[in-house]
């Protein structure tokens, strides 16, 4: 690792720790020749699939992006910003799952539905209002009517 004070290549190690969940580590580092410290990050590089817009447009997954549709949706909602996040995480994990190069945007669409739904069921029917480009206020009604039934079910494992 090159020092980022003086360039050179000769650094050590001098602490290594991972994170609560494993899957990052954070190293100390001492550069030998400056004898300057700096910490650097190790983590996994997956490679997201790319997701393919209704309009053909190809674009690299985004997760900001479901996290802001999903937070927006939630607005005002009782909802834990960690339990978002865990939903986020659980969607990622779906699509890396799939091993495809290439999804389509509908794709994630329904699954950002499907943990809205768990989520919360107001958060759901709005996400689903604007997703599903509801016409009139029948197609809305049905959305509605659809969690309603669910209501008193236990949710499905996936």
């Amino acid at each position: 690792m090159k020092c980022p004070f003086c360039s050179d290549p000769s650094t050590q190690v001098t602490d290594t720790r991972e994170n609560e969940d494993g899957d990052i580590v954070r190293r100390r580092r001492r550069c030998v020749k400056c004898d300057k410290r700096f910490t650097t990050y190790e983590r996994i590089d997956l490679k997201m699939p790319h997701i393919v817009k209704r309009n053909g447009h190809r674009a690299e997954f985004d997760r900001s992006k479901v996290l802001a549709s999903m937070t927006l949706a939630l607005r005002k909602r009782p909802v834990a910003v960690e339990d978002i996040e865990a939903a986020a995480a659980r969607i990622e994990g779906k699509l890396l799952a799939m091993g495809e190069r290439e999804l389509p945007s509908v794709k994630v669409g329904e699954l950002v539905m499907r943990e809205l739904k768990k989520l919360d069921k107001v958060a759901y029917v709005r996400f689903a209002s604007v997703y599903r480009n509801f016409e009139d206020v029948d197609a809305f009604s049905e959305a509605v009517r659809e969690v309603s039934r669910t209501r008193g079910r236990p949710p499905k494992a996936d």
